[in-house]
């Protein structure tokens, strides 16, 4: 044997161990057995005798603690706890909010898809679907969107009297209170449907049960706040609102200059501790016609009136909309959407303490309130109003490019066409896969808070792509508003989504990595909190397991990439069937690559890092993408593995893939230090990118699901309101197409024969009655032709106007301002 022997074998023991991630004395026992093996059949002894000396030198002093802690282990926690950038308040508590699911393991380079294929298929309750198909299916046929956004601003007070009755703004309250006690599930399902036939009732209904006085009460509310408050919220006697934004504090909200002085005052007529609170707030939704308002503000007490501090921080309360000084009722315009929103503000307004929310054992403690709650709503209003507009778009423009011929040929088979409905139908069962399974997770009673920000952040963004996508093909259709448009209010509203609950840019720069990297990793939180123990004995031996922990996770993960960039991920235990085994096996790989990167930009950036946004936003893509795709296979588990629903599934994986690809290389062609992102190339890269967007092949069946009846487009549409109504023009289009598709070899028939005769008419009627009497079709196909021809009439029509009718809807002056102009 050569010299090389006992070393390539140390090697490759190691290269196995790192792989399986085996325990270090196991790899010292196998190392050694390895080694005995090269002695006994020849190796040179030197070279063996070297490798044993290297062997020792690494093993020994590793494996006995009484040589690591004190003479390796203590001198680095000492190096750790200088370069260790100090957590804010803020940052600990948005930290220990929330919860670890199935993102921690695409954190651990090695996920236990175990994990991910044992959650319970997601499943409404009885109550929960009756309510879908009864008061839902019912407030839909109401909806007029036109009437809403265009003639009234505002809902019918039928439909606002429905929404009370019905208990809507109740979905999440329990029942014991009065509410319906929906699982978010449940509350995912209902936004879904409302949004995709008006984005104004849906925002209308999503509020109530999404972050606000409703969700705070019930966690932390006072049983005498939940007993009067509750039942009243459930049945709509309380219109709530939450006050959070204001001009001073968007994204950082934090910031807030509101503030609450601790003094005493007056409340129902006797002399009481309470705070008095001066703030103005905007973009708040339901403000005009809330008749509670959730606020949060900072609480001073100068005057020691509750104790020695008196900067107490981030409180909530609840303020009655006719508190004296309270002014609200002005409105916001956001783009035509007529949801109402608006601005409060508020001077030296009175409250008792009683009015905050879990009393004063919770004052204080708001932001850390906001945190837990937030991610809970913003796992469920935006993606499920992204689903139910994306669901709906897909199925309406898949319709539509169906019917709608040009060049005597449907405007789908053109390849330009059929490439953007490709992209709107993967688009769209991406963001319906997500969207459920963020509330899946609410459901399981998880506080998702990595994966509310990859939901609102993703679904919100896709949904605009498809809108979008949806309103290049409609063309004319599209852009001509009226009663019969049914994407130009979505088009318009579609950045608002991007913009509430956290700006999308900040969410993708600042959050999901952010976040993720040190609440997802399996041993950063533990190596900080070990440095941060005050027992410094018990936070040394946390420390030393932590950090050799994250050692070996570390070169685990280098190997495993290089292993999976070298074999294209094609070998290596997966679960799934023969068909989407492949898929499993390119997550483990990029969740390798994920978490490779993802230490190596901690230890060299260190608490810079928060501070390169554009490395973060990448990681945080790739995090999202993984996230995204395993969302995308558990719906696919879910459903049975329909053969159906390949394309759609392929289309939206291989786009996610793709994507991981772009913003790995994005980040390492970027990485700061430039020699550690060559390095980093060669172990991720080694044979080069190899992921492509989906291609033309994959793009037409994708797109051709679209344009003709099948079980994958009927399981898209599921929980959309497709029924053709005449306030529900989407709909009407959808009930079309089989009709249309039955209909097709009668017109080519008829056109064919037309084109070989000179016609005597140009009456389109006329020219029906000529086909019955030449014989090129039946009375039968007659009628079917005029059906057809009456059918694409109402799918390409738009609408027109009088003057006078768009000009009721302009700005109307008050009286006073109409006096001056008739007097000038």
């Amino acid at each position: 044997m050569s010299i090389a022997a006992p070393f390539l074998a140390l090697i490759l023991i190691g290269a196995i161990a790192a792989y399986h991630r085996l325990r270090l004395a196991t790899w010292t026992a196998l190392s050694a057995s390895v080694l005995v093996a090269c002695w006994l059949l020849g190796a040179n002894a030197v070279a063996t005798l070297v490798a044993t000396a290297l062997l020792l030198a690494v093993a020994l002093p590793l494996l006995l603690p009484q040589i690591r802690i004190p003479f390796i282990t203590k001198p680095l926690l000492r190096v750790y706890t200088k370069i260790l950038p100090p957590l804010t308040e803020t940052e600990r508590v948005a930290l220990e909010a929330g919860t670890v699911g199935w993102e921690g393991q695409l954190f651990s380079g090695k996920p236990d898809w175990n994990v991910l294929l044992s959650q319970p298929k997601p499943t409404l309750t009885s109550d929960e679907q009756a309510f879908l198909d009864g008061p839902v299916e019912e407030l839909c046929r109401m909806t007029n969107d036109w009437q809403i956004t265009h003639v009234e601003a505002d809902l019918s007070p039928e439909v606002w009297d429905f929404i009370k009755k019905n208990k809507f703004f109740g979905m999440i309250v329990p029942k014991e209170y009065g509410g319906l006690g929906f699982s978010a599930l449940g509350n995912h399902k209902v936004i879904q449907k409302l949004a995709s036939v008006s984005s104004v009732v849906s925002s209308t209904v999503g509020v109530p049960n999404s972050l606000g006085p409703a969700e705070l009460l019930m966690h932390y509310g006072t049983q005498e706040q939940k007993d009067y408050y509750l039942p009243r919220l459930a049945d709509g006697r309380e219109v709530p609102c939450f006050g959070l934004t204001g001009p001073w504090a968007g994204s950082d909200a934090t910031s807030i200059p509101d503030f609450g002085i601790v003094t005493m005052g007056e409340w129902n007529g006797a002399r009481v501790v309470g705070v008095k609170l001066t703030f103005d707030k905007r973009y708040i939704t339901l403000a005009p016609i809330a008749t509670l308002i959730g606020l949060a503000f900072r609480m001073y007490d100068p005057e020691a009136l509750l104790g020695d501090k008196q900067d107490v921080g981030i409180t909530l309360a609840l303020v009655p909309r006719e508190t004296p000084g309270v002014d609200i009722g002005r409105r916001h315009f956001p783009l035509n959407s007529t949801f109402q929103n608006g601005p409060i503000q508020g001077r030296e307004v009175f409250i008792p303490l009683s009015q905050l929310i879990g009393g004063e054992a919770y004052a204080g403690k708001g932001w850390q309130m906001l945190v837990e709650c937030l991610s809970i709503g913003r796992s469920i209003t935006l993606p499920s109003t992204a689903s139910g507009g994306a669901k709906m778009g897909a199925i309406v423009t898949g319709a539509y490019a169906r019917i709608r011929k040009q060049f005597g040929l449907s405007i789908g088979r053109f390849e330009g066409v059929e490439e953007v409905l490709a992209r709107i139908a993967g688009n769209a069962y991406t963001i319906s896969a997500l969207a459920e399974a963020s509330a899946a997770a609410v459901a399981r009673g998880e506080l998702p808070a990595v994966p509310s920000t990859i939901a609102k952040y993703h679904c919100t963004e896709l949904g605009r792509e498809v809108i979008k996508d949806a309103m290049d093909i409609h063309g004319g259709k599209g852009i001509i508003l009226g009663p019969r448009n049914y994407l130009g209010r979505q088009w318009q509203a579609s950045p608002i989504s991007i913009t509430v609950e956290g700006a999308n840019i900040m969410t993708r720069t600042l959050m999901i990595f952010g976040q993720g990297a040190i609440l997802c990793h399996p041993w950063v939180l533990k190596e900080m909190k070990a440095a941060g123990n005050p027992d410094r004995e018990q936070g040394l031996r946390d420390f030393d397991a932590a950090l050799f922990g994250h050692i070996g996770f570390a070169i685990s993960n280098a190997v495993r990439s290089l292993w999976f960039g070298l074999t294209a991920a094609k070998l290596g235990a997966a679960p799934g069937d023969a068909y989407t085994r492949r898929y499993y096996r390119k997550l483990n790989r990029y969740s390798a690559v994920l978490a490779l990167l993802a230490d190596t930009s901690m230890l060299l950036l260190g608490g810079k890092l928060k501070f390169k946004e554009s490395l973060s936003g990448r990681l945080g893509d790739v995090l999202s993408q993984l996230y995204i795709a395993s969302a995308l296979l558990k719906r696919y588990e879910d459903q049975g593995r329909p053969e159906a629903d390949q394309p759609l599934l392929a289309w939206s994986f291989h786009d996610a893939m793709h994507k991981i690809e772009v913003a790995l290389s994005g980040a390492l062609r970027n990485f700061p230090v430039r020699p550690v992102g060559w390095l980093l190339w060669a172990l991720v890269f080694p044979l080069g990118r190899r992921a492509e967007a989906p291609g033309d092949r994959l793009s037409h069946r994708a797109a051709s699901l679209l344009m003709a009846p099948n079980e994958a487009r009927d399981r898209l549409a599921v929980g959309v309101f497709t029924t053709p109504t005449e306030n529900n023009p989407a709909g009407r289009i959808n009930s079309y197409l089989a009709k249309v598709i039955a209909a097709e070899p009668v017109e080519r028939k008829f056109l064919k024969a037309a084109k070989g005769t000179q016609l005597r008419t140009l009456n389109f009627a006329a020219q029906l009655d000529e086909g019955v009497r030449e014989g090129w079709i039946t009375n039968e196909e007659r009628r079917q032709l005029e059906e057809l021809r009456e059918m694409t009439i109402d799918t390409i029509s738009v609408d027109d106007f009088d003057a006078e009718q768009l000009r009721s809807t302009a700005y109307r002056p008050t009286p006073e301002q109409a006096a001056a102009r008739e007097a000038a």
